[in-house]
């Protein structure tokens, strides 16, 4: 790019294109300028987004994860853009092209297709044919048509024939001028621009069924047949679902001026197109002189055969970007619900994963995630050992004092799930605990219906074999699905984000854009929470900020090799872990039990004086351990001002994080744990009729809707329109993943495995032979494969049936039960207490 600014310098280049780019995403977030100069110079130092949003706040102006991830998505894609701008320059520079008007263009481009758009005349490109024609001097006679159309083109023509230059009759030097007209304005850029905007906003989508498409496909896409709509708003999950329809060659997909089935307002269209041709051009006139016929028939060709086709790839492109983006948001979203799922907690559980010939694999679980016992029973058919299952259950759940029976969710779940229950019926009552008796888990245990989606995943992977060496194969998949109640995140990180199972159209995205989300959103989401350093495993390490796989194996064989970590202070010792990544992570990182109280928090080391000074204010001797004050709780520190704390190093923000911290220590931002009662005698889609009400699971949120699993091995589609009597933009507005809701079954049909439902429960229900899932419903739920159907370990994770308290099945406990003056009874309130800082 210097070449094209010669009077300035590399410096000042760069420093110009940076403060652009600051400027352009200040505006695009709605934050100021020096906010995100100030995260771009953190980014670029090593720092990573999580460790930004939590403990540089001061330093961003309290900019959060969200945006400092839109941020970081926006500033690469600037900053590649700025890569192709100066070698655009560049290129055209080299040509000697360069023109002030044309450098202006190029640097006022705010998109890549605006740049290549103006990029086109100058590519290295192969001979065209109307490059060609101007080799052989055929050019004039292209102008020479235009300025006197009156002529005609083969008098004007003949002139020009050379059996040297290869033009040997005037048909040929017509057909070289008629390629240099179409090539002339196939590079105007200005209209170019209108042209595709111009389509975008009135152009339509056509799209019909192939021909020769066997039935099944045929069915797969038949609301889509015969169908027309408006490009611009045509929705994101449409695009994707008529896309991968071509692709599979059911569809046929085109772009058309306007509505085909209008035939006058389809010609009144193309004759805009085809004179804003001829103005670009030059053209005069009608055609009704012979030079007037022969430069209409150049435009129609001009626009049908090279301005329409090209332009129709861009807004396909378009549409494609757009439904990606949606698509790739909306799977973030959810794997965040899915991945924040309220844990169940330390409970001893039994793992059970369904099955019928190849039985019912058996796993138990410690209050640790340690495995204790397994086992293979034969309930179902074809062995139908039902009652020698039933005591084989009976029998490890004494042993092991159960808290808790995970039951996966494939094939035989409903089954498996009444064994479950017959296991919770047969288990003795809760006995009166005797004064001052701790609850050792004796208590009858709940059973709750838990996604195995990714199970298998897992199960095969080089992981599971790491770390259950011992274990067969089928039985690893008993033990991910009983971890993964206990903690949905520790278990989950182990599973490639794709396979969780609660994406849309995730195999038809751009596979790097969606990963580098998703990894986004697992790492948000694992250093939301905190991780125990003496009891994760690596894959849980590897996500904590700063760390990544390669420190987590260190960390992992120090821990091995030198016993538990005793303080933060001491993962300086873990060799290459150095002082920028324990910068990163530490704050993220836990240790229960130690020699420093805080170490158990989200208070940074570095904010460790901060806290003291905060402790001590409330009453208690800074680091001494001991309370100066008797009487003097941790609640206290909420009676506090928090400017009188604050000072160069630590701004208000950090200084109210502390005190947030110190009032509730170690609290987990996941919510409290509660599951759906699943209703008795409802197990299949034949059950359900028109007007039930009844709990399930939202296992999904796409664009236009929900997916609730009410335990039949199909989930029920609530769509965005039957959510509420308010409008609704985004179906995540009203219900999460993973979140417990009541819907009423508006509509069944058994055959296509189709439920529609309703958040509204005094909505009324289908008539006969009337159907609610229209397309101009919700025809994205036809023919559209991965939204609807959640094959076994692939799409649409479920959660979900319990309730040891009977009535709608919700389990309150599991939330670690509160210390005196509400503080939470933590690990971290614990040492607090008996270190003195807290009663």
């Amino acid at each position: 790019m210097r070449d094209a600014f010669p009077e300035k310098t590399a410096e000042q280049i760069s420093k110009e294109i940076a403060e652009k780019i600051n400027v352009v995403i200040a505006r695009e977030l709605g934050v100021k300028t020096w906010q995100v100069t100030a995260a771009v110079g953190l980014l670029d130092g090593g720092a990573t987004v999580p460790f930004i949003a939590r403990y540089r706040k001061e330093v961003t102006g309290t900019l959060d994860d969200a945006q400092l991830r839109d941020l970081e998505e926006r500033l690469r894609y600037l900053r590649e853009l700025e890569d192709r701008r100066a070698a655009v320059l560049s290129a055209i520079h080299e040509q000697g092209a360069l023109s002030d008007q044309l450098r202006e263009a190029v640097l006022q481009a705010a998109t890549k297709a605006e740049l290549e758009d103006l990029y086109l005349p100058y590519k290295s490109k192969r001979r065209t044919k109307a490059q060609i024609a101007r080799e052989a001097g055929l050019e004039p006679l292209a102008d020479a048509i235009i300025a006197d159309p009156s002529r005609l083109p083969d008098e004007a023509a003949s002139s020009f024939v050379s059996e040297e230059k290869g033009v040997p009759n005037a048909a040929d030097a017509l057909a070289g001028a008629r390629a240099i007209l179409t090539e002339r304005a196939g590079q105007d850029t200005e209209l170019v621009h209108e042209l595709r905007e111009r389509l975008w906003t009135r152009g339509r989508v056509r799209v019909q069924a192939a021909e020769g498409t066997n039935p099944e496909l045929a069915g797969k896409y038949a609301d889509y047949a015969d169908y027309v709509q408006p490009l611009e708003s045509l929705p994101g999950h449409r695009v994707l679902a008529l896309l991968r329809g071509e692709r599979e060659g059911a569809l046929t997909v085109a772009v058309a001026e306007a509505d085909p089935r209008d035939e006058a307002a389809l010609d009144e269209a193309r004759a805009g197109y085809e004179n804003a041709v001829s103005r670009s051009l030059g053209i005069r006139g009608g055609a009704d002189t012979p030079g007037g016929k022969w430069l209409a028939q150049t435009v129609r060709i001009a626009w049908r055969g090279r301005l329409q086709p090209r332009l129709e790839s861009d807004l396909r492109s378009r549409l494609f970007e757009a439904a990606e983006e949606e698509a790739v948001r909306v799977f973030a979203s959810n794997l965040r619900d899915v991945l924040l799922a309220a844990p169940a907690g330390n409970r001893a559980v039994l793992g059970l994963d369904p099955g019928l010939r190849t039985g019912v694999k058996v796993a138990v679980v410690d209050r640790t995630g340690k495995v204790v016992d397994t086992a293979t029973i034969y309930p179902h058919a074809p062995a139908n050992k039902w009652k020698e299952s039933l005591a084989t259950l009976e029998a490890l759940a004494l042993k092991h004092r159960i808290e808790l029976v995970a039951v996966g969710n494939g094939t035989a779940s409903r089954e498996t799930d009444r064994l479950a229950g017959e296991l919770l019926a047969r288990l003795p009552q809760p006995g009166t605990l005797a004064a001052g008796q701790k609850n050792d888990g004796a208590m009858k245990p709940a059973k709750v219906i838990v996604s195995e989606a990714g199970a298998s995943v897992y199960s095969a992977s080089a992981l599971a074999s790491a770390e259950l060496p011992n274990l067969d194969v089928s039985l690893r998949g008993a033990v991910s699905i009983a971890r993964r109640l206990q903690d949905p995140l520790a278990e989950l990180v182990k599973i490639e984000p794709k396979s969780i199972g609660v994406g849309q159209y995730q195999h038809d995205l751009t596979p790097a854009k969606l990963e580098r989300s998703l990894d986004a959103v697992v790492e948000d989401c694992v250093n939301a929470v905190g991780v125990d350093v003496n009891t994760a495993s690596p894959s849980l390490l590897s996500r904590v900020a700063g760390v990544g796989p390669l420190l987590s194996r260190s960390i992992v064989e120090f821990r091995d090799a030198n016993g538990p970590f005793a303080s933060r202070a001491e993962l300086k010792k873990v060799p290459r872990l150095g002082a920028k990544a324990f910068e990163q992570c530490a704050g993220f990182l836990r240790i229960t039990g130690g020699r420093e109280p805080l170490d158990a928090s989200a208070v940074h080391p570095e904010a460790y004086g901060l806290a003291h000074r905060i402790l001590a204010a409330a009453g208690h001797a800074a680091g001494t351990g001991r309370p100066a004050a008797p009487g003097v709780t941790a609640s206290a520190v909420a009676t506090l001002d928090p400017a009188q704390f604050a000072d160069e190093r630590f701004g208000l923000p950090t200084v109210k994080d502390v005190m947030a911290e110190l009032v509730r220590p170690g609290r987990d931002p996941r919510p409290e744990f509660v599951t759906a009662a699943l209703k008795e005698g409802v197990e299949t889609i034949g059950d359900l009729k028109p007007g039930m009400v009844l709990e399930g699971t939202v296992s999904n949120v796409a664009a236009f809707g929900a997916f609730v699993d009410i335990g039949v091995h199909q989930d029920g589609l609530v769509h965005v329109s039957a959510m509420s009597s308010k409008f609704v933009s985004d179906p995540r507005e009203v219900v999460k993943s993973g979140q417990v809701v009541r819907v009423k079954v508006l509509d069944v049909d058994v055959p296509r495995k189709r439920i529609s439902l309703s958040l509204r429960l005094d909505d009324e229900v289908s008539r006969p032979g009337e159907d609610r899932n229209r397309e101009d419903r919700n025809g994205e739920q036809r023919g559209t494969g991965e939204d609807r159907r959640r094959p076994r370990n692939g799409d649409g994770g479920r959660r979900g049936e319990g309730g040891r308290d009977g009535g709608r099945g919700r389990d309150r406990a599991g939330d670690g039960g509160r210390g005196a003056q509400g503080v939470p009874d933590t690990a971290l309130a614990e040492a607090l207490r008996r270190a003195g800082l807290a009663k």
